[in-house]
């Protein structure tokens, strides 16, 4: 539920100006980034395994209420003060407990932003589930902001990667623009049938109720349906379906700081980007409407600090 006034804004990058005496990490100048979330408990156990964004106790970082009992505010707030382990760090006022990473050298601030949601997103489920590893045929299930991210980084651990989708509309993108090695349309029962048990996972980012059987019977002997769409009606599958082939259908949640760290330096060294539309904030409602019509390629990304609003 929306509490107002709300200020959002969850993939964040920018300058510190300031740091606390207790911090060693970071230094003014550095260019930082903020993710989904501000806050955790610290002592669950999710938050002793280093995996933060599974805390039951997480703070958002807009919408929200942090530990002082004051509103989290986000990226398009004027100022934020994150901090880290040992210290605070004035960032441009609200805390964040150990939720900021350092963008890499060389890295442009509007690149980076969309990778620390949806860039971890796909990286996460990837590391953890041991398949970073190269030679593996994986499936990309919608191809917006998320899935976009998903076909480069697989691409670049060395995957095959199909891009599922719903219509033809995005295959020339898909292949030429992203790399996809190949495109089918999830109604092509012929073309479906042709890559039955071929792949070892799928990562789905449909964020709408869909049937889930043709999608798992893609999957080799236990191979994963890795589910990260937020969908508020029941998912339904026949039991055999999963049963005769050893197959998981399981989830995944934007990513730890230490791995949106590692996906960070990923792509760095990959030298993968996102594909992104850079706007003002005068733009935003216009960039609302589109985003109903489906009419971005894949990430809007809002300069704040170029918007000039000073009153």
């Amino acid at each position: 539920m929306s509490n107002y006034p709300m200020v959002p804004g969850h993939e964040v990058v920018g300058e510190v100006v300031e740091v606390g005496s207790g911090v060693s990490k970071f230094t003014a100048g550095d260019i930082v980034g903020v993710g989904c979330l501000v806050g955790c408990c610290g002592g669950c156990s999710p938050c002793e395994r280093d995996l933060e964004q599974y805390c039951p106790k997480k703070i958002w970082s807009y919408n929200d209420v942090y530990f002082d009992g004051q509103p989290t505010q986000g990226g398009f707030a004027r100022a934020t003060v994150v901090h880290q382990k040992l210290g605070y760090v004035w960032l441009k006022g609200q805390f964040v407990f150990r939720f900021v990473v350092k963008i890499p050298e060389g890295m442009a601030v509007e690149q980076a932003a969309p990778l620390l949601c949806a860039g971890v997103t796909v990286y996460s489920p990837l590391n953890h589930f041991g398949l970073k590893r190269p030679g593996l045929r994986g499936g990309i299930l919608g191809l917006g902001g998320v899935g976009h991210m998903g076909v480069k980084i697989a691409k670049a651990m060395g995957h095959h990667v199909t891009v599922i989708s719903s219509s033809n509309k995005k295959r020339e993108e898909a292949l030429q623009d992203l790399g996809a090695d190949d495109y089918v349309i999830g109604s092509d029962q012929s073309k479906m049938n042709e890559l039955a048990d071929s792949m070892d996972y799928i990562i789905d980012t449909v964020p709408v109720h869909h049937a889930l059987e043709p999608y798992l019977s893609l999957l080799r002997l236990d191979g994963k349906l890795i589910l990260m769409g937020v969908i508020s009606n029941p998912l339904q599958f026949l039991t055999p379906m999963v049963m005769l082939g050893r197959k998981v259908i399981t989830g995944s949640f934007i990513g730890s700081m230490k791995e949106t760290e590692e996906m960070l330096e990923f792509c760095k060294e990959k030298g993968l980007s996102s594909i992104i539309e850079v706007v003002k904030m005068d733009y935003v409602n216009t960039a609302f409407e589109r985003l109903e019509k489906n009419d971005v390629r894949y990430r809007f990304v809002v300069d704040v600090e170029g918007s000039k609003l000073e009153a």
